[in-house]
């Protein structure tokens, strides 16, 4: 049974209320539609469910991700992607688009579209996947990354999908770069060489790097326990002073 069979539901204090726990979310990967975790979750709440009369539960819609945007105050949620699945990763500094990686037609790309709604426009169109996009602070860029060059390296574009060019190449495979609100870092996450380049599973040590924005050496700032889950969201705090990461070194899988 994939990650184990326990510390995929997690309680209230008073044991009446139940929901997915820390394990089932850091062993689910972002592409559930080969996640092995949700179903045996399933179940736990489903029983659960039997005995304590009620839980708190996910949703998904036919089996595929969806983007919604909902106010911050609270509200329906509303749909913004037509397709799935879709996999946000960021808005625009404007606020007039939504990035995301979609899956259509089994390929993997970056797309974006307008936050109100309306067409998906697809970025990026070579083969192989790409993922995890963010726009930089001044909207000029959107960094993502790819496998188009036999390993998963950091590039960066035009947000209308021009001059893709290459930003890292190492033996290491780098996912999802995080800009710094101030516009001077990348952070992005290193898996060891001997992990397939599409794959960022959770239970590897992996490097957490930081890079200057204009080109030089990367330096490693963390050695984890973790991988998928770690840091695929904006992480940065608003002063660029600090990151926030996920690992599962401890029993429950440790926020940092």
């Amino acid at each position: 049974m994939a990650c184990g069979a326990r510390l995929w539901i997690e309680a209230d204090d008073a044991g009446t209320r139940f929901r997915l726990g820390v394990r089932a979310l850091i062993c689910g990967t972002a592409y559930l539609d080969r996640d092995p975790v949700i179903p045996y979750a399933t179940d736990a709440l489903e029983r659960l469910r039997d005995q304590a009369g009620y839980t708190s539960h996910y949703a998904r819609l036919s089996g595929a991700s969806i983007v919604y945007t909902v106010p911050v105050t609270g509200g329906t949620p509303t749909r913004v992607t037509a397709k799935g699945p879709s996999y946000l990763h960021g808005w625009s500094p404007d606020g007039r688009w939504l990035v995301y990686t979609g899956q259509r037609n089994n390929e993997f790309d970056v797309y974006k579209i307008p936050s109100a709604g309306g067409d998906e426009i697809r970025l990026t169109t070579t083969p192989g996947l790409d993922d995890g996009p963010e726009f930089t602070p001044d909207g000029r860029y959107i960094y993502f990354n790819s496998m188009r060059s036999g390993r998963m390296q950091i590039w960066l574009m035009r947000p209308d999908g021009t001059e893709q060019q290459q930003v890292t190449n190492d033996g290491f495979n780098n996912w999802f770069p995080h800009i710094s609100p101030d516009g001077k870092w990348i952070v992005y996450i290193a898996f060891p060489p001997e992990v397939a380049a599409d794959d960022h599973p959770f239970y590897k040590h992996v490097l957490l790097r930081l890079m200057p924005i204009g080109g030089g050496p990367s330096r490693v700032i963390a050695y984890v326990y973790g991988g998928q889950g770690t840091i695929n969201v904006p992480s940065w705090s608003p002063d660029s002073k600090r990151l926030a990461f996920v690992s599962n070194s401890g029993p429950l899988g440790n926020t940092r």
